[in-house]
């Protein structure tokens, strides 16, 4: 697994972002499909799954624009009208981690849960973690001033964490959908928190520190990747307004 994590391959040139005039892909037609957008951390975690297991043939990226949707989206493929969404088998499923497990199970490529009962264990307590870590990071990006205690105990919380195994920089040692779960959020943490709040989120958190330099190796996140003050810009944007989409 250690090796799949570092291996390298071409970046693949991505499809244009469709919108509310475009058209809609031939719809159930044996393709499978990850209906994505590039900016939404939720969407990130199923495309660095998709990457990272060497899916780039075989499930087909279908970015929507957020902010102007085509219709044709929730009528016809995906009711919730939100991304993450996968196409496959002649059904669409949601919900990034739902998909991250699925991808996972039901394609080829490197495994990313454990066989460690172990760290099976751990896994699903930092997955459970996740939604409460997000609010606390919600609470924090949203409130006037500085960052509060809480959103250090959160960090720390993930710096006590990355000392549970000593087999390598990540969650579980080895790269994992646990890393896949927190890695989008940290991405846009850490940019948001340094420009807007003057706070540096890997100070005094050298186990973060390493493992956002060992996650900035892995080809299959890298490449999903978007430019920092794009995310920013658009987090500035949205913030209290439609931050759900952003975070």
């Amino acid at each position: 697994m250690a090796a799949a994590a570092t291996a390298s391959f071409a970046k693949e040139v991505l499809p244009p972002i469709l919108d509310s005039t475009s058209e809609p892909p031939a719809l159930f037609d044996g393709t499978t499909r990850l209906y994505i957008a590039y900016t939404c951390p939720f969407a990130q975690r199923t495309w660095i799954a998709r990457n990272y297991k060497g899916l780039q043939e075989k499930i087909k990226l279908v970015p929507i624009d957020l902010d102007n949707k085509p219709a044709w989206y929730k009528e016809k493929v995906y009711p919730a009208n939100k991304v993450p969404s996968l196409e496959h088998n002649n059904e669409v499923k949601g919900e990034s981690l739902d998909l991250v497990k699925y991808i996972d199970k039901c394609f080829e490529g490197p495994e990313l849960q454990p066989d460690d009962p172990a760290k099976q264990q751990f896994a699903e307590e930092l997955l459970s973690y996740c939604d409460i870590f997000n609010k606390v990071m919600y609470t924090a990006t949203t409130s006037k001033g500085d960052v509060g205690d809480d959103a250090g105990v959160a960090l720390n919380k993930l710096e006590d964490a990355l000392l549970k195994f000593d087999d390598g920089p990540f969650f579980l040692g080895h790269f994992s959908l646990v890393d896949i779960a927190y890695a989008p959020f940290i991405e846009r943490l850490q940019t948001f928190f340094k420009e807007v709040k003057n706070y540096d989120i890997t100070e005094g958190r050298p186990k973060l520190t390493l493992w956002i330099e060992e996650l900035g190796k892995i080809d299959a996140y890298t490449h999903t990747k978007q430019d920092p003050q794009v995310l920013l810009a658009r987090f500035k944007k949205l913030l209290g307004v439609k931050i759900s989409l952003v975070f």
